[in-house]
């Protein structure tokens, strides 16, 4: 199905804002020394282990050279000082779960139809930047049209655009694309289709492979679909909404499921929670509890939605269209379930945990209401204290574990001598009081400070 959008003057005004950006990329990236060095932190490091007071980080180029407290690093002579006195110092975080396509508008078919043709230069720039901003270093965005993200992602990779490090998907693997949505959901008609579709995504350069909606694949089309990703040494990400999903997902060996699921069912039935269990510690989880959560509390709270920071970027004239959509908040269809599934939120959380599975903060950011500024803090905070789950084990979950599932914890995802220097620093004590990342102080993308 062929579809096409309009071109009125709004999206117009929209490309040329766009173009006038991309003239002046490298405007919002100022001069800076090669060498710099980061002084009175505390640094967590990402390992597990006790933080290091006052602390110094010693970054030239783009990797970390020497690390230690104040007294065990000699600093170059010439390196730039960035003072982290009486602040948390630690690595950039991850974010598993994004939709740069997107950007809180509650109304999906409408969103397509109006702002397709600017996905790639206005929409997705805008979001990347966002999230960077918010401290988030590395995402890995899961569904959007194949050639938009990786123009992107590159654009990123080559520093023509600000941005997270970015690992991609494309397009959606699934039995039959939902109506309107085919340039970025690719249907499997077969197992031999479903070989040729991940092929096609592999020779484009995919990270990762997107796979939902399994249920209502036929067995033999999961596993060709996971074992064509393997071969090509992509891992697999599927969604846990109902628990065939689930079953068929465990049965074919995919890597990592996405969201609780389940809708109001109040856990995961014992027969699926026995084949969790079966694959612990080899299993990834990413629950994206933000969207549950936000609906109550920003209906309870709108002055959220007047936040500035999620316009950034964006031109009035969707910003104004995104907020339009989610008036009457209460009255949207998309947000009828969420209070009745937020009950069963922990005893879900707490069946994964038993299970033993890696959990992995992500956040379906960018799905309605849930803003690229904001959402990758929240979901940590809710883990802390909506669920119990330890801070330090939060932090890791958005830092250590996700370079691990990703195969690049060599270089990324902690701070050490020779990696990569991806590192954010917050006014005060994450540890007691993870919401302070909500307002992040710096940001260092690959040695370069963002913010």
């Amino acid at each position: 199905m062929t579809r096409t959008y309009p071109r009125s003057s709004v999206l117009s005004a929209m490309l040329a804002i766009s173009l006038l950006a991309a003239s002046g990329a490298s405007a919002w990236a100022p001069p800076q020394s090669r060498v710099k060095a980061l002084v009175g932190g505390r640094i967590i490091d990402g390992f597990g282990g006790k933080p290091i007071e006052n602390g110094v980080i010693v970054v030239d180029g783009e990797r970390i050279v020497a690390m230690g407290t104040e007294a065990e690093v000699d600093i170059p002579a010439g390196a730039e000082i960035i003072s982290t006195e009486g602040m948390s110092v630690l690595p950039g975080l991850w974010d598993m779960h994004v939709h740069l396509m997107l950007v809180g508008h509650s109304d999906y078919d409408h969103w397509d139809r109006t702002y397709a043709a600017v996905f790639r230069d206005t929409i997705m720039p805008a979001a990347a930047r966002q999230l960077l901003h918010a401290g988030v270093t590395s995402a890995r965005d899961l569904g959007a049209p194949l050639d938009d993200i990786l123009a992107v992602r590159d654009a990123i990779n080559n520093g023509e655009m600000e941005g997270p490090t970015l690992y991609v998907s494309g397009p959606f693997i699934q039995h039959e694309p939902y109506p309107g949505t085919e340039m970025f959901r690719w249907g499997v008609d077969g197992p031999e289709d479903g070989r040729a579709k991940v092929r096609r995504l592999a020779e484009a350069g995919v990270d990762v492979i997107k796979l939902i909606d399994q249920d209502q694949m036929t067995m033999e089309e999961v596993q060709a679909v996971v074992d064509e990703a393997h071969a090509h040494g992509l891992p697999v990400v599927a969604h846990a909404h109902r628990p065939e999903e689930i079953r068929r997902g465990i049965a074919a060996g995919v890597d990592n499921f996405e969201h609780t699921g389940l809708g109001t069912m109040p856990e995961y039935p014992p027969d699926v929670w026995e084949m969790i269990k079966g694959r612990a510690n080899t299993l990834y989880w990413t629950p994206t509890i933000t969207p549950l959560l936000l609906y109550e509390y920003t209906r309870d709270n709108p002055e959220r939605i007047d936040d500035p920071r999620w316009h950034e970027g964006l031109p009035e004239e969707i910003v104004n269209d995104v907020r339009a959509s989610l008036e009457d908040l209460q009255r949207l269809p998309y947000y009828q379930l969420m209070p009745i599934r937020r009950p069963t939120l922990v005893r879900k959380i707490q069946q994964l945990r038993e299970a033993g599975v890696v959990m992995l903060v992500g956040t379906d950011s960018g799905v309605p209401l849930t803003f690229h500024t904001d959402s990758t803090w929240r979901e940590i905070d809710y883990w802390v204290q909506n669920f119990d789950v330890d801070v330090m084990e939060a932090i890791r979950a958005a830092t250590y574990w996700p370079s691990v599932m990703m195969g690049v914890s060599d270089d990324v995802g902690t701070l050490a001598e020779g990696k990569v220097a991806d590192i954010i620093a917050v006014r005060g004590d994450v540890l007691r009081y993870p919401s302070l990342l909500q307002d992040v102080d710096m940001v260092m993308h690959r040695g370069r400070r963002v913010r």
